[in-house]
């Protein structure tokens, strides 16, 4: 496990201003990191020790049990600096939501104490041989030896204590491949999306999707540094194979139960995506506003000494500055829209009410695009309003466009709009899935 003296982060304020501190820290090596492909470890283990990997702990478990809202606040403050080391832990982020829906107790206290202690969770999600990203072939299968254990201690003991206690100290198997698996290189544990096809019922646990939490120094499990995307290229989401990985049920989380409900789930994961985004757009801006006031030369047709004094440099300004504070903006208002659907609202007496999942995944859904246009078209344009020598490799400004065209892959927005659209027109609730 990462070896770290994690501070505790106990209020929103604390958070923020950490972030800010360490963002300013990492900003002044970004190009650098972004140009040589140095992956940026001592970086997250000053994030580790920082404490904001642990904002999400609920508070029973020692967190500050932060909000969605302060969470994206932070990402997007680090976005800014780097979107590269901003988008490593958004996977913690998410896997840690998992556990506080679907994990037990048990769970839930084990893996809340790594992450105080400095723990960092990275995904292993993604594959590509299906037919799309939905199609899930890493299995988890029932270990041949612990079968025979079963079946030899069952005639001696079948009430229902023995029984259930056989299942739980059952031992499965993950076999698998994995892309894209975001943080992977600096990770401690792996949240690897396996599928147990069990049709005769012998693993004593529903057939369905799981998470397996797996040590990511586990025997067989094998993580590769082949990420070489044009942009986002330090966020160590290299291949990770998985031979014949022994895990236990005390290591596995059914996903149905968060995602396939309204508990904000996808809302979440996709409000940091945004903040990514968003926090690109930021840096973009505050970078080209930097070279024209710096580096630039006016058009000779504007008449005036200084490329900022260029009337219509000014105006194109103004519209990015715009595009800018509008997926701020609706940042902010999805974050809200999020931290009601998480957290139990108060009615009639009682705090256990369900928030509005659709209405966030809606909001949410609208800071996506927003973010999305604006990191792109911001990064594109340092070049329009910065001039010709702004194109120069020596500058290295091409890394905020490459950032923004490359996370924004992640999902595309034209679906975002069908389900605002389907909203508006038919009253129809967005699909229960992770990434809306």
């Amino acid at each position: 496990m990462t070896v770290v003296t994690a501070e505790r982060i106990t209020t929103a304020d604390q958070a923020v201003r950490i972030a800010a501190e360490l963002a300013e820290a990492f900003a002044a090596g970004a190009v650098e990191r972004d140009h040589s492909r140095r992956l940026p470890h001592e970086e997250l283990d000053q994030l580790s020790a920082s404490g904001l990997l642990a904002i999400t702990v609920p508070a029973e478990f020692g967190g500050a049990d932060l909000p969605p809202s302060v969470v994206a606040e932070v990402v997007r403050i680090l976005a800014a600096a780097d979107p590269n080391i901003a988008q490593v832990p958004h996977s913690h982020f998410v896997y840690l939501n998992l556990l506080r829906l679907a994990g037990t107790r048990a769970q839930r206290h084990d893996y809340f104490g790594k992450v105080l202690a400095g723990a960092r969770v990275a995904n292993a999600q993604s594959e590509r041989g299906g037919a799309t990203v939905a199609d899930i072939s890493t299995v988890l299968r029932l270990d041949h030896d612990t079968t025979v254990a079963d079946a030899e201690s069952s005639q001696d003991d079948v009430t229902g204590d023995a029984v259930s206690a056989r299942i739980e100290a059952r031992r499965f198997v993950v076999e698998g491949t994995k892309y894209y698996c975001t943080g992977s290189l600096f990770a401690d544990v792996l949240a690897v999306l396996t599928r147990l096809d069990d049709p005769q019922g012998v693993s004593g646990l529903e057939p369905g999707e799981y998470v397996a939490f797996v040590p990511a120094l586990e025997p067989g499990v094998r993580i590769v540094d082949d990420w070489d995307a044009l942009g986002q290229r330090t966020t160590g989401s290299g291949t990770v194979e998985f031979a014949a990985v022994k895990v236990g049920c005390e290591q596995l989380v059914a996903r149905a139960s968060a995602v396939n409900a309204p508990t904000g789930y996808g809302a979440f994961a996709q409000l940091l995506h945004a903040a990514i985004d968003a926090g690109i757009a930021r840096g973009a801006l505050e970078a080209a506003a930097e070279f024209v006031r710096t580096r630039s030369r006016p058009w000779f047709e504007a008449e005036v000494a200084n490329a900022a004094d260029d009337p219509l440099v000014v105006q194109r300004f103004g519209e990015l500055a715009v595009a800018v504070a509008a997926a701020e903006s609706t940042l902010v208002v999805a974050g809200a829209a999020v931290d009601a659907a998480v957290r139990p609202r108060v009615e009639d007496g009682h705090s256990d009410a369900p928030g509005d999942g659709a209405q966030a995944s809606i909001a949410v859904a609208t800071a996506k695009i927003l973010a999305d246009r604006a990191a792109n078209e911001v990064s594109a344009a340092i070049f329009e309003v910065g001039g010709t020598r702004s194109a120069a490799a020596e500058h290295r400004l091409d890394h905020f466009w490459r950032n923004a065209r490359t996370h924004t892959l992640h999902d595309p927005v034209r679906w975002k709009y069908q389900h605002i659209g389907r909203a508006v027109l038919h009253n129809r609730p967005p699909p229960l899935h992770g990434v809306i």
